[in-house]
């Protein structure tokens, strides 16, 4: 029987690939894995509950290894995945590995988001499923009838210690959320204590620093954002991608009272990541914030190579920035 060969339409090495039939082909998802009742190397547990059918949100829960198994309150941590908006899962089997190891060393209960991936969801889907999440999670604190409620952030979550993080895409988003949280606020009057950025995908039309410039509009910076946001006004310079771009809100506006970037030496991003930690260090936000400098890594290496030294090193900066 003679096989039938699908034609592709477009493919964006080595994240996806896209056919005429309208099908899609993930070509850089970390295999999926289940949860596990408890980690045999950290005592971390995870399950995955479903946060809204309308829109379709879900999340993989963790929570660590308890003292005080009845009353012991937790930070909450919401974290969104990286995967340039169209890879990768808060099912894979590289984020539960990571986050089993931060949430065992933080003691944090954490919300990892499985939000909308283009192109099938294009943005700024993947924002608004984020948002809708954050405010699911806020919701608990005063809400009786919020639907989904979750014993474990009634149980363990401290309202008053309310993190967002995310490598990559998943800091863009962070950076977007954090915004939006300074501007309309969260259910309850939740605030949110601190988000760290680790490796941010932010671009723009300006090269910044050190950024490669020869054939630079056809790098990879450029053809994912193009991929997963065709419409975005003003293209590569929306302040969703850029946040320095005329007409971005200002840096002062985020909704958080600590933050924490990191970059790696070998990382394309890396100028630009530093270039917002100085801008948000020189506008008028009034919160602490902190820059880590990684030597000899590139991009997500914390994620990609889970269980090195340095890798081992950054999650514990990580720990220590949501213990404080």
């Amino acid at each position: 029987m003679a096989s039938i060969t699908k034609e592709v339409e477009k493919e964006l090495i080595p994240f996806v690939r896209l056919y005429k039939d309208g099908s899609v082909e993930r070509l850089g998802n970390s295999p999926y894995v289940p949860p596990s009742p408890q980690d045999t190397e950290t005592g971390v547990s995870s399950k995955d509950i479903t946060i809204s059918q309308d829109p379709s949100v879900s999340a993989r829960l963790y929570l660590p290894k308890l003292n005080q198994p009845l009353h012991q309150k937790l930070p909450i941590l919401i974290y969104f995945h990286g995967g340039g908006f169209c890879i990768e899962s808060a099912f894979s089997s590289d984020h539960q590995r990571y986050l089993n190891s931060l949430v065992s060393q933080a003691q944090v209960v954490a919300v990892s988001v499985e939000y909308r991936l283009a192109p099938e969801h294009l943005l700024p889907i993947a924002y608004e499923d984020s948002w809708a999440a954050l405010q699911w999670v806020a919701s608990h604190f005063i809400d009786d009838n919020v639907v989904n409620k979750e014993p474990w952030l009634i149980n363990h979550g401290d309202f008053n210690r309310v993190f967002l993080g995310g490598d990559s895409a998943g800091a863009n988003i962070v950076h977007n959320i954090a915004l939006r949280a300074g501007v309309e606020g969260l259910h309850g009057g939740v605030r949110i204590t601190g988000a760290f950025l680790t490796h941010p995908f932010f671009w723009g039309l300006k090269p910044v620093g050190s950024e490669y410039t020869a054939e630079r509009e056809k790098g990879l910076a450029y053809s994912i954002w193009y991929l997963v946001y065709p419409s975005a006004p003003g293209g590569i310079d929306n302040p969703m991608i850029n946040p320095f771009s005329p007409g971005a809100p200002s840096l002062a506006g985020l909704g958080c009272s600590r933050l924490l970037v990191t970059v790696s030496e070998k990382d394309r991003l890396r100028d630009r990541g530093i270039m917002y930690y100085n801008t948000v260090k020189e506008s008028e936000w009034k919160g602490e914030v902190e820059l880590i400098e990684v030597e000899g890594e590139g991009h997500a290496f914390q994620i990609l190579d889970c269980g090195t030294e340095n890798a081992n090193n950054l999650i514990k900066r990580l720990a220590s920035f949501l213990l404080k």
